[in-house]
């Protein structure tokens, strides 16, 4: 190392001592200790890469058009976090699955807080040009016990993988969507399209990103879940669409091999009948387990 160099790193050092310094007095422990990793790492960052001005003010640049893109239905944000792998390694940090419990999974960025009720055995796809499929299961606890009453929120991607609020000129607001409650045997069913792999939005700075990356833009074909029920810990979950080309290349990293289930061919006309559906159709089947949690005394 340099005398020049070693000066620089003094003077770098200094300038991290005092931001770190400055964090004193934060009054929440937790917050205090979560700034001052921050700030460590991101100078850390910018003397391992020896990160220059015009590289910083680039960052600046996206950081700025990321928070730009933003809108009531579109977050730029979620999805930078996904693609960088950030929103499923905090997932993986903290949503641990019991043993025998359905294991959870990335929210994504296109969930509603305010999804259309409906009746068990309704179809969340209104516009109906895609394959056929039926889901249906129980949502149980871990030791079998079935869980009538508990709530299915339930969002997906139209057969040509767009979500509703993607293209609000083709799809009614809703398509993809809906809140189910399930039986007194924990049942629960609903009649869709089959999902399709989709690319994630791609005209915004994340779009930018891949690209430069070399990095394609996909997810495989996917619904989302959100189950409920009283006593039990929630889950945030997928269904993937078992044989589907992106399983292995996910663009946010979210698949695990317990949450892939096959969409099976049914050539059933009675069954058909009982559900609904057009014969022949798909039909994906199984159960969402859930942890229980201790009673608060």
């Amino acid at each position: 190392m340099t005398t020049e160099d070693a000066v620089t790193e003094a003077a770098a050092d200094a300038v991290t001592r005092q931001a770190v310094d400055s964090l004193r007095a934060t009054a929440d422990p937790r917050l205090r200790d979560l700034l001052t990793a921050l700030v460590r790492h991101l100078h850390a960052f910018a003397v391992e890469t020896r990160l220059t001005q015009a590289e910083w003010e680039q960052a600046i640049d996206f950081l700025t058009a990321t928070g730009q893109a933003c809108t009531d239905t579109r977050q730029e944000f979620i999805l930078l976090s996904d693609v960088l792998g950030l929103s499923m390694l905090v997932e993986t940090l903290h949503g641990h699955s019991a043993p025998g419990t359905t294991e959870s999974t990335v929210l994504g960025p296109f969930h509603l807080t305010k999804s259309p009720v409906r009746e068990l055995g309704d179809s969340i796809d209104l516009v109906g040009d895609g394959e056929p499929c039926v889901v249906s299961g129980r949502v149980r606890s871990a030791d079998g016990t079935l869980l009538p009453g508990a709530v299915l929120d339930v969002w997906q991607a139209d057969t040509h993988g767009f979500y509703d609020v993607q293209r609000p000129d083709v799809q009614p607001p809703g398509n993809g969507r809906g809140v189910f409650t399930a039986d007194a045997e924990g049942g629960f069913r609903f009649r869709t399209c089959v999902p399709s792999s989709y690319p994630i939005p791609t005209d915004g700075p994340v779009g930018t990103l891949l690209r430069a990356a070399g990095r394609h833009p996909y997810r495989p074909a996917h619904i989302h879940f959100i189950a409920t029920a009283d006593g039990h810990a929630p889950v945030t979950t997928h269904i993937f669409v078992a044989g589907d080309a992106h399983l292995d290349s996910d663009a946010v990293f979210a698949v695990k091999d317990s949450l892939v289930q096959d969409f099976t061919p049914t050539d059933d006309p009675s069954l058909a009948r009982e559900f609904g559906v057009a014969n022949p159709f798909r039909h994906a089947c199984f159960d969402l387990v859930l942890e229980r949690v201790p009673e608060r005394e």
